[in-house]
């Protein structure tokens, strides 16, 4: 079994890791994993600023990595949802707890972000 280390150039855990790590990529399977299967339209409107585009591409890229299934309908017009597969659902937790910490130190951020601001703008 060979060993991945993220940190080795031309590791694939790194492509993984972009991914997973993208802004879009954290709601889009963080709203799946809230909510279960959900259609296209319902995941555009739940995450608010996602251009068509960007949500079509990362649910690609997740559909691609496993962590998505996407599911079509033989209807009209064409019924598609998407839902968690068993894999994506290991990053329900580690994904939660992310996103709780942004939340509860977002304040803290701002402020070292501010700081950081006056700082800067007093050395040019």
């Amino acid at each position: 079994m060979p060993s991945f280390d993220p940190y080795e150039r031309g590791c694939p855990s790194r492509d993984l890791l972009d991914h997973i790590g993208s802004k879009w990529a954290v709601l889009v399977l963080g709203e799946l994993g809230r909510n279960g299967t959900s259609r296209f339209g319902q995941l555009r409107q739940a995450l608010a600023g996602v251009s068509e585009k960007m949500l079509t591409q990362t649910l690609r890229t997740l559909e691609r990595d496993g962590l998505v299934s996407r599911t079509v309908y033989p209807e009209v017009p064409p019924h598609v949802e998407y839902e968690l597969t068993a894999l994506g659902q290991t990053l329900r937790e580690p994904l939660k707890a992310l996103t709780e910490w942004s939340v509860l130190h977002i304040e803290e951020v701002i402020t070292a972000r501010e700081e950081y601001d006056d700082r800067t703008e007093r050395t040019r």
